[in-house]
């Protein structure tokens, strides 16, 4: 059980985890209940792409995130995981960073969408760990 659940890729769980709550955020945070102040904020986007299709893009999003994360030894798609996790808050954080002019409140939903996508880039960098049968073995200092 220990071996088992030491094989399991952090990076993938990321992309799991994180696709599951871009999921989740784009059901039931935007397609089913916006909230007022969000949509209003994101003026500078919802004038090119109604609320419901970025609503459905973050869906979409989470949904290859997770596929992302449950394909085993394909950078690759892992890679697409990640861009499709980063593109959306990175989109985000610009529309809020524009709201500030309007509304000083939005300083603070840019700062933390700036630093999910940051943070999701940096994941995307990360090495996994290689396989236990990989390493070489621990060296003992005497």
């Amino acid at each position: 059980m220990r071996a088992a659940a030491r094989s399991v890729s952090r990076r993938r769980a990321v992309l799991v985890t994180l696709g599951a709550g871009w999921l989740g955020y784009g059901a039931l945070g935007i397609l089913i209940n916006p909230r007022e102040g969000t949509t209003a904020l994101l003026g500078d986007i919802t004038r090119w792409v109604p609320m419901a299709v970025l609503g459905w893009l973050w869906v979409v999003a989470g949904a290859v995130g997770i596929v992302a994360g449950l394909v085993v030894s394909c950078p690759r798609v892992q890679a697409a995981g990640y861009a499709a996790l980063a593109a959306l808050p990175g989109l985000w954080a610009a529309a809020f960073t524009l709201a500030i002019s309007d509304a000083p409140t939005a300083s603070g939903s840019a700062c933390i969408w700036v630093a999910i996508a940051v943070a999701v880039v940096l994941v995307a960098g990360m090495d996994d760990p290689l396989p236990p049968h990989m390493r070489k073995g621990r060296s003992t200092w005497t």
